[in-house]
């Protein structure tokens, strides 16, 4: 995998807040974002702007999710273009039965070819990352990792360990005068 310059993701979700959401978390992470409400505004945006990746919701008004992306299959311009579906659906019956007619298909190849909603934001930039095939191992932990390696490390800990680390943050707090 490589470093890329920026690359354009369309993130598709009739919920406004999921949506800010999912673009605000690849903002973050370096990509360019359009965004859509619904499978209909979708599909104009892929077809205007040809992004790099769609994150797509499964169930949205006027045209699903399941829709955007059986027709993105269906045509050769659009079809290369990866896909993940982000949805609370997942377990629901008509979710249940879109995501198998769309794994049958095969348009669902990889694990990640859907993600449940909600989603942490580390695995969704991971995802993206990896379907672009950009690789972020060289860079800084996101805050994300970070956390959960010091809550594991925090798991396994003495008491006497926590309060010497406690300390050496104490200090290093102190001396960045904040």
């Amino acid at each position: 995998m490589t470093r890329t310059k920026k690359r354009t993701v369309l993130v598709v979700d009739d919920e406004p807040h999921v949506r800010h959401y999912l673009g605000t978390v690849l903002q973050d992470a370096g990509f360019c974002v359009l965004t859509a409400s619904d499978g209909q505004e979708g599909l104009e945006l892929v077809r205007a702007h040809s992004p790099d990746f769609v994150s797509v919701d499964l169930a949205m008004p006027r045209k699903t999710g399941h829709h955007l992306l059986l027709e993105m299959k269906r045509d050769a311009s659009l079809s290369q273009i990866p896909v993940v579906i982000v949805t609370a659906h997942a377990r629901d019956a008509l979710g249940a039965r879109m995501l198998a007619e769309l794994e049958d298909a095969g348009y669902l190849a990889s694990p990640d070819g859907y993600l449940e909603k909600p989603v942490a934001a580390s695995k969704y930039v991971a995802v993206v990352q990896q379907a672009l095939g950009i690789d972020d191992s060289g860079g800084e932990p996101s805050l994300d990792e970070l956390r959960a390696a010091l809550t594991s490390k925090m798991a396994d800990a003495s008491p006497e360990a926590l309060r010497k680390a406690l300390e050496v943050l104490s200090r290093e707090v102190q001396d960045d005068g904040t």
